[in-house]
């Protein structure tokens, strides 16, 4: 009797764990599981890309989506000087059907030029010119193109967006803000300028030069003053509760002047983590792709 309730207990074990394996297999998670169904005359591709922006190429590739397309795309915009690219997230996209474009910004990580933050907009701008040049190639779809900026990025997302209204979604991740009254003091500023001096891999920059440019932009870096060119579109706004390098209080003087912005479809949202977002990975992909999914397709 016992060996008999012992086989039926293993063969109903087997009969749910089978269920629960055909149930994992129709609920697809782009976040966690390999991609299904490839298109085999068009998978899932890599392409290393050389971008002209003016006097100066950028290093970057493009992770492009399964199937056909054409794919609506997705910016991926890293920060200072861009140790976490969020590639993890960039794979993650991709298995959601986006193209993603990931690059380096001019004087950065081997771009070629002289590292500036002001000129990180028109590197966006050459890269959408490139993106809409090669759309049948790199199978993009230009009427659905969104940007997704970490940090300085998510400054440099904001502002590109601002200056190009085409772009379909913005999300801004820990985004930094440059305005005067959120600045640093004098010992953040040392800091800020020490720690710049040590960064070999951004061409022709230091903390003084930082620094300068910082302050004499002061008013033109406040991204609060663009709420106004973002009516009728999507912005994420997302951070980290112990983020100290953007802390959630610069996330909240964004989203209130956007919030007074007529039209802007805004969400802001504070999730456990520092400024990489470290013990959030899982949730900050999922986040962000379940967001995006009914307005950036």
């Amino acid at each position: 009797m016992k060996f008999r309730t012992l086989v039926t207990l293993l063969f109903a074990g087997l009969v749910f764990f089978g269920a629960n394996l055909y149930a994992g297999e129709t609920a697809y998670d782009p976040v966690t599981m390999d991609p299904r169904d490839l298109d085999t005359a068009y998978p899932p591709d890599f392409a290393e890309l050389l971008i002209p922006s003016q006097d100066v190429m950028l290093s970057g590739f493009m992770l492009v989506a399964n199937g056909e397309g054409p794919h609506a795309t997705v910016l991926l915009l890293h920060g200072f000087p861009g140790n976490e690219k969020n590639l993890d997230l960039a794979q993650s996209l991709r298995r959601a059907g986006y193209n993603v474009l990931f690059f380096h910004y001019r004087g950065a990580w081997g771009s070629q030029g002289d590292y500036t933050i002001g000129r990180q907009v028109d590197d966006v701008t050459a890269v959408l010119d490139y993106v809409r040049k090669n759309a049948r190639e790199l199978r993009v779809d230009s009427a659905r193109i969104s940007i997704i900026g970490h940090s300085l990025g998510g400054f440099t997302a904001l502002r590109a967006a601002a200056e190009h209204k085409d772009i379909l979604c913005v999300v801004g991740l820990a985004a930094a803000n440059f305005a005067q009254d959120t600045g640093m003091d004098e010992k953040e500023k040392q800091a800020f300028a020490a720690y710049t001096d040590q960064l070999f891999m951004l061409n022709h920059y230091s903390g003084s030069k930082a620094l300068a440019e910082i302050e004499a932009n002061a008013a033109a870096f406040d991204v609060r003053n663009l709420a106004g060119s973002f009516a009728g579109r999507p912005v994420l706004l997302i951070t980290g509760s112990e983020d100290t390098s953007v802390p959630p209080q610069v996330q909240a003087g964004i989203a209130a002047a956007f919030e007074k912005a007529p039209d802007i479809r805004l969400t802001a949202e504070l999730i456990p983590g520092d400024h990489a977002f470290s013990i959030s990975r899982i949730r900050l992909q999922h986040r962000i792709i379940e967001w995006m999914s009914p307005v950036c397709r």
